[in-house]
């Protein structure tokens, strides 16, 4: 059995610093970490990465080949690995014995809310090699400036959620940086709990792009608020702080919080119902050395 985390957002979301700024940090706390990158047009990368799609396929190479633009070209690759499917598993079963795995997927968007070739390649990785993953959705923060493009994100965040049937946690990125495109309508916590969403209203009808569909927008906000599945946690990828709770979580979600442990439902229970605090713990060589320190050889 082996833990992981499936890495999704729109472009821009900050999915490969994601990958490489958790990788080290992961290291840091004394985990092996692989990171296998599945998006064939990331052809710059800032990390080692254990498997790389682009040994098996290239995005310029199937444009050039059947004369596809670059999202239908990405389609065409995920189809591809799905049906070599065996190649993938094959360079994985070396790192599933001890490696905690990172998977650095594409940021076209239709990949995990219409088609289903990105499902059906996580589900037979499940499956073959039993693992135990979480979806980890990255949304820019700066997009809970503009109404509009924040009830977009939170569409988007239920549609994810909802086909990739996936343990999941909505990230808001770059969260240092979330006021650069104009000071927030609300405190933080209302686009974290995505709490009434009514509120938003008044907002979006100041703006003559989106007063027009008042209506239509009110029903999508009723859709999202009726499922009451998408809330999110913030993400500052330099602070340690932030990386820390954001791995608890993660842990808790895919169960690697257990791994290891023997013992009768009633233990499990109290571990998952306990304070985060477990992670730092687990690691003696953290409690003499100062993670400040440790973090210095970050580099972003």
């Amino acid at each position: 059995m082996a833990y992981g985390q499936v890495v999704i957002g729109p472009p821009g979301s900050g999915k490969t610093t994601y990958c490489d700024g958790m990788s080290q940090f992961l290291k840091l706390i004394g985990r092996k970490v692989a990171v296998i990158n599945l998006d064939p047009a990331n052809d710059a990368l800032p990390y080692e990465c254990a498997v790389n799609i682009e040994d098996l396929i290239k995005l310029s190479d199937v444009m050039a080949e059947h004369s596809l633009g670059p999202n239908g070209g990405l389609v065409y690759c995920m189809d591809y690995l799905e049906k070599n499917i065996d190649w993938l598993q094959s360079k994985l079963e070396p790192l599933v014995k001890d490696h905690y795995l990172l998977f650095d997927f594409p940021g076209q968007v239709e990949l995990f809310f219409l088609h289903s070739n990105a499902k059906k390649v996580i589900m037979k990785l499940i499956k073959k090699l039993d693992l135990r993953l979480t979806a980890v959705h990255l949304v820019d923060a700066h997009l809970c400036s503009d109404p509009g493009k924040y009830v977009s994100a939170l569409l988007l965040s239920l549609s994810t959620m909802l086909h990739l049937e996936l343990p999941h946690i909505n990230v808001l990125s770059k969260i240092d940086l979330i006021e650069s495109y104009g000071k927030l309508a609300f405190n933080l916590d209302f686009y974290t709990d995505v709490q009434d969403l009514s509120f938003l209203h008044y907002h979006l009808d100041q703006d003559p792009r989106s007063s027009k569909y008042r209506k239509l927008t009110k029903e999508l906000c009723e859709v999202i608020e009726d499922y009451s599945l998408v809330n999110f946690t913030t993400l500052d990828i330099q602070d340690k702080e932030s990386v820390g709770n954001l791995v608890k979580l993660i842990d808790k979600s895919n169960g690697y919080i257990f791994a290891g442990i023997e013992g009768s439902a009633v233990e499990f229970s109290k571990i998952a119902a306990g304070p985060l605090d477990w992670d730092y713990y687990r690691y003696p060589f953290l409690m003499g050395a100062s993670l400040d320190v440790c973090l210095l050889f970050l580099s972003f």
